[in-house]
Formats: C-alpha cells, sequence, structure tokens
C-alpha cells in the first residue's frame, strides 16, 4: 500500500488497526530484510548526432549511442539500451537467435516487458564454452532470455571450439544440431557481442578456452576482432580461417542472412574490433557509447 498505492503511514495504520509508529518499523524491516528493495531509474541519456553519423558512415539500419559517465557502469548502461533496441524489433512469432558474453548477458539481464510477446524463439548462435553454466555462457544466455520472453529455447548441445575440423565436420552433421542451426539461419534478429583478439581482452583467452599460442596464430592472420566466433581484420574481411574449421556454430555466410545483426559493445579495448566489424557488415544495427564511437568516427575518416 505505501509503494505501490502511495498511501501514507497514517492511512495505512488506520486500515490495518496498529499504530502509525508499527507501520513505520515494518516498513524499515522489511528493507533491512531485503523484502522491498528501492531502485533508481535513470534515463538514458542518447547523443543522436553521434547515431546518425555513424548510420550514415556504415550505412546502418540503426545505431544507439549512450552517454556512459563512469566505466563501471559501461555493460549495464549499454545493456538497458541494447535491450530497448531488441525488444523494440521484436515482433510476434519472430525469432532470436544469440551468441554469448558479458555484453550479450547484460542486455539479457536488463530486458523488461510490459506485455509478452506471443509464439517467440531463441536460438542458440554458437556452441557453449563448457561444463560450468556461466551467466554469459550460451546455454545460460538462451535460458534465461527465453524466461524473459516466455519464449522457447532452442540449443546447441556441444562445445563451440573442438580439437580439429574432422570432429567439428561430425557434430555439424548431428541431427539435433543441424535442426538449431537451421532455426537460427531464419532468425529475424541476432543479439552479438564484439569480440577483440588482444590477449588482455579476449575473452576465449582470459576463460581458459583457448590458449596463447592459438590467440598468437590467430593475430598473425590479422585478426583484430570477432563476432559469433568469426574473426576479420580491421577492414571486415574475414580471417583465421583453421580456427574456424574448429567451430560449433552458425557460418559466416548464413549468419549475414539475418536481418538484423544487433551488437552490444563499447570501451577502447572495443573500438577497432568495432570498426572491423561494421566495415565487414558483420554488425548492421549498433548499440555502443559515445567516447567509443567518437574514436571509431575519427579513426574511419570522412
Amino acid at each position: 500500500m505505501y509503494f505501490l498505492e502511495g498511501k501514507n503511514q497514517a492511512e495505512i495504520a488506520k486500515k490495518v488497526g496498529v499504530t502509525r509508529s508499527n507501520i513505520s518499523r515494518m516498513l524499515s524491516e522489511a528493507r533491512n530484510a531485503g523484502i522491498i528493495q528501492i531502485q533508481i531509474n535513470r534515463p538514458l541519456r542518447e547523443n543522436t548526432t553521434l547515431a546518425q553519423q555513424l548510420v550514415k558512415r556504415f550505412d546502418l539500419k540503426g545505431a544507439r549511442v549512450i552517454v556512459v559517465d563512469h566505466a563501471a557502469q559501461m555493460l549495464k548502461i549499454l545493456g538497458a539500451a541494447a535491450a530497448k533496441e531488441l525488444t523494440y524489433r521484436l515482433k510476434p512469432s519472430g525469432t532470436i537467435g544469440t551468441s554469448w558474453g558479458t555484453a550479450v548477458s547484460a542486455t539479457v539481464e536488463q530486458i523488461k516487458l510490459s506485455t509478452p510477446t506471443s509464439n517467440v524463439r531463441v536460438v542458440q548462435l554458437l556452441g557453449a564454452l563448457g561444463s560450468r553454466i556461466e551467466d554469459y555462457d550460451a546455454h545460460a544466455i538462451v535460458r534465461r532470455l527465453a524466461e524473459k520472453l516466455d519464449a522457447e529455447g532452442i540449443y546447441i548441445n556441444a562445445p563451440f571450439i573442438v580439437a580439429d575440423n574432422r570432429i567439428a565436420t561430425s557434430l555439424l552433421e548431428n541431427k539435433s544440431i543441424q535442426e538449431s542451426l537451421s532455426l537460427g539461419r531464419r532468425a529475424d534478429i541476432a543479439l552479438l557481442g564484439v569480440g577483440s583478439s588482444e590477449l588482455a581482452h579476449c575473452s576465449y583467452y582470459l576463460a581458459d578456452y583457448v590458449t596463447k599460442k592459438e590467440i598468437t596464430e590467430i593475430q598473425k592472420t590479422g585478426a583484430i576482432g570477432d563476432v559469433c566466433g568469426r574473426f576479420f581484420d580491421i577492414n571486415g574481411i574475414n580471417t583465421a580461417d583453421e580456427f574456424q574449421k574448429r567451430l560449433i556454430g552458425i557460418s559466416l555466410k548464413n549468419l549475414m542472412r539475418i536481418p538484423i545483426r544487433l551488437g552490444v559493445a563499447g570501451g577502447p579495448a572495443k573500438i577497432d574490433p568495432i570498426i572491423g566489424a561494421l566495415k565487414g557488415r558483420l554488425i548492421n544495427v549498433l548499440v555502443s557509447d559515445t567516447n567509443t564511437i567518437s574514436e571509431v568516427i575519427k579513426r574511419t575518416g570522412s
């Protein structure tokens, strides 16, 4: 009554039949026990001028460029903006394909639907990290997003990378995996992170799923970043072929057929990867921050 109906403590005390001081005490106890939590949702501040420049320069279908005052807030704020973009574009009976990563996880965390969207599917586009299911792992992303949207979750029950291309070929012929990938390539929207090949920022290496030697070999091909496991150079040209032959996930060709490829990324380490992803058109809708996009515009000239 106090928080939802806007009644004051005296009104509640009269209705319940206790003293006002009792109501005050019960409210305090509820807050201390965590039964009631107060959260302040600040409106997103968008730089529409930068967004328009970005759309024009890279012929995008859309962009949101958000003001982020503190680096520690980056993921949460970009996640909130990406969640708005995703739900805005989501249609009834639509299919969302997802990769994995911290930015994708932050987006899922921020999704809030006032009315449910009917008959939605959420499809995993890239195999799982491993035996430990983290919030940013592919299986967890699909499960959490499906719960938020009251949707059907479609999984790839295989790791994202295997020892050699023969194993990958064999797994990709599996009926269950083929079914998931078939649904994935018919997705209306792909929710994607933008990865870096730098050792200090490469999620594959930091999570200990790829060795330093492997990342060094990937870098030698000119790779500066990846989207959904597909590495590219600064001009957006596909690279690291040997690594990609070992991937279990949607092919680059089929990824590019998904109409809306929504990328979420920001921060200094993601500037070159974002440039490559935009030049290669792996991303055609981008959510990022003002500092990052200002540098992207600067580096890519007029």
